[in-house]
């Protein structure tokens, strides 16, 4: 491995013509030098096609532009898989195209993951960025989720499963905060195919964490822009948010038979979890029969104490 490209960035797009450059650019002005940037085409028709080739003529030694054979569209997994296969790096990086990197992203990230030989990947907070308009309505709204995990740990598998992925009262990893060992994302087989737009990265993620430990830093680095173009708000409002989801548990689920994953309690929340979205109906039937039934309880025991309040002896309180 040549000392020049011990990070391999994997970069997907398609159709990013607006933002692309910036966030080329942010990789470009990284305070350390070691790294290529993978621009993997998901079959662009917007002009993102000539800028990203642009970029790898101006610096074919730091530079690459990927692309089906086809100039096919796959999707998001398909063509982070593309960056995978050529990647020189010893380390792996994600980073979408309508978002950015701080400067000393990789400055601070490489000597971490180096400092912690147990772990496969590393990340940090994201900032939810919001302020990216330039309107000054939005510089106030960019704020950081907190994560829900102790910092500056290590936590081994499958420690992360439930949490992550199931009940979900921990925020996943944003892709542009993270930095992994190329080794283990060829070793779990890359990037789910199937995931084209949304639970491309959780897809990944759950396999990464099924196998590899997890180290959280106390730090941030990435930008997340939000706009409501984006995959995930596109989703949400075309009304396909709980299809995505019960798609992903179904996947899950029978990879984790595939792989013979036994342990109970992640296997117990997934059968939760999935039973919510494969019986909705069943589900709010259920709740609605528990409120009726809490409430016609409530009723028995508020005319339980009238009557014992008005049948109590004289003197005595009623309890």
């Amino acid at each position: 491995m040549s000392a020049q490209t011990q990070v391999s960035v994997i970069m997907p797009f398609l159709n990013m013509k607006t933002f692309l450059r910036e966030s080329i650019e942010s990789v470009q002005a990284q305070t350390f030098p070691h790294w290529e940037l993978l621009l993997c085409d998901d079959g662009s028709t917007d002009g993102s096609t000539t800028t990203a080739r642009e970029y790898a003529t101006r610096l074919p030694e730091k530079i690459r532009h990927l692309e089906h054979p086809d100039h096919g569209s796959r999707g998001a997994s398909a063509a982070r898989n593309l960056g995978l296969q050529a990647a020189r790096g010893e380390f792996i990086a994600l980073l979408d195209a309508d978002d950015v990197w701080l400067p000393n992203q990789l400055q601070d990230q490489v000597p971490i993951l180096q400092a912690h030989p147990d772990a496969a990947m590393i990340y940090g907070a994201t900032q939810l960025w919001f302020s990216w308009t330039g309107r000054a309505e939005d510089r106030a709204r960019d704020y950081f989720p907190p994560h829900g995990l102790e910092p500056n740990r290590l936590y081994e598998p499958p420690t992360l499963i439930v949490p992550y992925f199931l009940r979900r009262d921990i925020l996943t990893p944003c892709t542009c905060s993270v930095l992994l060992r190329r080794d283990v994302a060829r070793r779990i087989g890359g990037f789910e195919d199937s995931f084209r737009t949304i639970y491309t990265d959780q897809a990944f993620f759950a396999k990464l964490c099924l196998v590899g430990s997890v180290f959280v830093v106390d730090g941030w680095w990435g930008k997340y822009r939000q706009y409501k173009d984006s995959s995930y708000q596109t989703v949400k409002r075309t009304g396909r948010r709980d299809d995505a989801r019960r798609s992903f548990l179904t996947w899950l689920d029978q990879y984790l038979t595939q792989q013979g994953v036994e342990n109970e309690e992640i296997r117990r929340e997934l059968r939760a979890q999935l039973r919510r979205y494969r019986f909705p109906a069943l589900l709010r039937l259920a709740a609605k029969a528990r409120n009726a039934a809490y409430g016609k309880a409530r009723q028995a025991v508020s005319r339980a104490r009238r009557l014992r309040k008005r049948f109590a002896p004289r003197g005595q309180p009623s309890p």
